[in-house]
């Protein structure tokens, strides 16, 4: 068994969460649903026919519970993980993990402190074609790789995605943190991050360009130069209304990219070939349930949670250098917090 209580519902991949659980036949269950704002939490509770707990204390003090999941606004993910990470019982939370490098040291000094097992709704990296790459990245299949960029995006602000009540955080900065950038661009920082290490630098381009939710951004663009001298691209849009989005890397040898129906490998002269997928790992609710279960190797839990940090500290000096209009350094996430939390 793995019972999930559920802390918030107001992203917009709650639905799919839940009903990945009540799908399920491995014994996962939604054991409790709680909510701030209570009427929203009660109709997602009455659908999924789950129990609705209107005080998070008993929530947090129930014994039956085996982990959590937190699909609160960006901006209120730090006041419930202070909630959940003393339990000690693995929490899922949505990304980003915080939207300013202030509140992700508190989150470090907390998962310090209490060894919880916590990870984002980051997938990117733990798809097959993805750990394919990382694959070859460590083979050294592309040779010396000077570039790489990744494309995150959709539609969503000409579709009107967020006019309802439930999804209308997500264009007010105070609950979001930023908008398509925000959303979209954090997943693409992390990919990035996760295959070729830390980032010392960021150029961006934030802003709106639709006018369809002007109150945040629905573009941006971000150079990322990484320690080991390989410079990044990063696109992410509520705007993208057509063309082939995903991961391409530029190396001495070799080079990867999306033909919008398969990730190749070519090289001059040479028949770009397929790429062939690794094995999955699992990812979101899946992952949650596995690391319930103790499925999920410590190390591969610590090097996505180090990822999981640093993206917060990118995103915040893409958003200052967007505003500033030059190029801004990555601060230290993990600075002046204390070893034992």
């Amino acid at each position: 068994m793995a019972g999930i209580a559920v802390l918030s519902t107001a992203h917009i991949h709650t639905r799919g969460f839940l009903e990945n659980i009540v799908r399920a036949s491995d014994g996962r269950r939604i054991h409790a649903i709680w909510d701030d704002v209570e009427e929203r939490g009660r109709r997602y509770a009455s659908e999924f026919n789950a129990p609705f707990v209107p005080d998070i204390r008993d929530v947090l003090q129930d014994r039956a519970v085996d982990g959590f999941l937190i699909c609160a606004e960006n901006t209120r993910h730090l006041p419930l993980l202070k909630k959940a990470l003393p339990t000690g019982k693995p929490v899922f939370c949505e990304k980003p993990l915080t939207t300013t490098v202030r509140e992700a040291r508190q989150v470090v000094a907390l998962q310090r402190k209490y060894g919880t097992p916590l990870f984002c709704g980051y997938f990117q990296p733990f798809g097959g074609i993805m750990r394919a790459v990382s694959r070859e990245i460590a083979a050294g299949a592309f040779g010396r790789i000077t570039r790489a960029r990744f494309r995150n995006a959709h539609h969503a602000a000409y579709g009107r995605w967020f006019d309802s009540p439930d999804l209308q955080w997500f264009h007010n900065p105070g609950l979001s943190g930023g908008g398509a950038f925000m959303d979209m661009g954090t997943h693409a920082v992390h990919l990035l991050r996760t295959l070729f290490g830390p980032v010392t630098e960021v150029w961006a381009e934030i802003r709106n360009e639709s006018g369809e939710y002007p109150s945040c951004d629905d573009f941006g663009v971000a150079h990322l130069r990484f320690a080991n001298g390989l410079l990044g691209t990063v696109e992410a849009a509520w705007t993208q209304t057509g063309g082939i989005g995903g991961l391409e890397i530029v190396g001495s040898r070799k080079s990867l990219w999306n033909t919008g129906e398969r990730y190749v490998v070519g090289a001059p002269k040479e028949t770009p070939a397929p790429l062939s997928p690794a094995d999955e790992r699992p990812t979101r609710v899946d992952r949650l349930v596995a690391v319930i279960r103790g499925q999920i190797p410590a190390t591969e839990l610590q090097s996505d949670w180090e990822a999981i940090v640093d993206s917060v500290a990118i995103m915040e000096a893409a958003y200052r250098s967007a505003r500033n209009r030059r190029w801004t350094t990555v601060p230290n996430a993990w600075r002046d917090v204390p070893v034992g939390g």
